[in-house]
């Protein structure tokens, strides 16, 4: 009878230990599915340039506190808004599509954070001037000149009312000028003019008003200067 016990007292050892290994195996399981049912937030984007980079057409304090300040505030609003929500781990894109039903928390702060992570990108130092290639062939197209191009664009975001965004959109294939209210987009389902956009001008006052005061006409003529037309080309050909 000792014997058998203790035999199984010897038996027992193994036993336990691969229980717990068990065990461990199984909350690393646990663990791993937690962490993958994460959803992952939205982030700040690293802007492409030094925040004096655009001086002297967008000066460094405008720059700073836009991106560190106004576009911060988006994505972390954003991110508040679809937390716990059916909304956590949709894309912006999906969000777009259905945007009239969704919270304006959503369309607000998504608008926001997307119309920015775009615009710091249409921008570099030294840019400016005009287009080649198939964009400058179908701005030409459209428009009848580059010039008249960029008269019809200025005056969109001239006459745009409060706050909002001029763009150059591709539309089944063809280009069009429009504008938006707010942090609206030609991806949202509310657009008017819907559609790829390949070309933005922030002119809420907070983009301009340090440097410019009241003066819009100014900031965006001056803001020619700094479109990066690289990037716009790169965007057309992929609308």
């Amino acid at each position: 009878m000792q014997r058998r016990k203790f035999l199984f007292a010897l038996g027992a050892i193994p036993a336990v230990s691969v229980l717990g290994q068990i065990d461990n195996k199984l909350n690393n399981i646990k663990n791993h599915i937690r962490s993958t049912n994460t959803m992952a937030k939205f982030e700040l984007p690293q802007l492409p340039y030094a925040y004096d980079a655009l001086e002297p057409y967008i000066d460094k304090l405008t720059m700073e506190i836009h991106y560190t300040k106004h576009h911060n505030a988006y994505v972390t609003n954003l991110n508040k808004a679809i937390e716990g929500t059916e909304n956590e781990g949709k894309s912006l894109y999906d969000m777009f599509a259905m945007i009239s039903k969704l919270p304006a928390a959503i369309r607000n702060n998504g608008g926001g954070h997307w119309n920015h992570s775009l615009f710091w990108t249409l921008m570099k130092q030294n840019g400016g001037g005009q287009p080649s290639g198939k964009l400058a062939d179908a701005i030409n197209s459209t428009f009848g000149s580059f010039d008249e191009f960029k008269k019809v664009f200025s005056t969109a975001a001239a006459t745009r009312f409060g706050s909002g965004w001029a763009w150059l959109v591709v539309q089944d294939g063809k280009l069009v000028v429009s504008s938006t209210p707010n942090q609206d987009n030609p991806l949202m389902d509310v657009a008017e003019v819907k559609g790829t956009p390949v070309l933005g001008l922030d002119v809420w006052e907070h983009a301009y008003y340090l440097k410019y005061q009241n003066k819009r006409p100014d900031y965006i003529e001056n803001w020619w200067n700094v479109v990066n037309w690289d990037k716009v080309s790169e965007l057309f050909s992929k609308a």
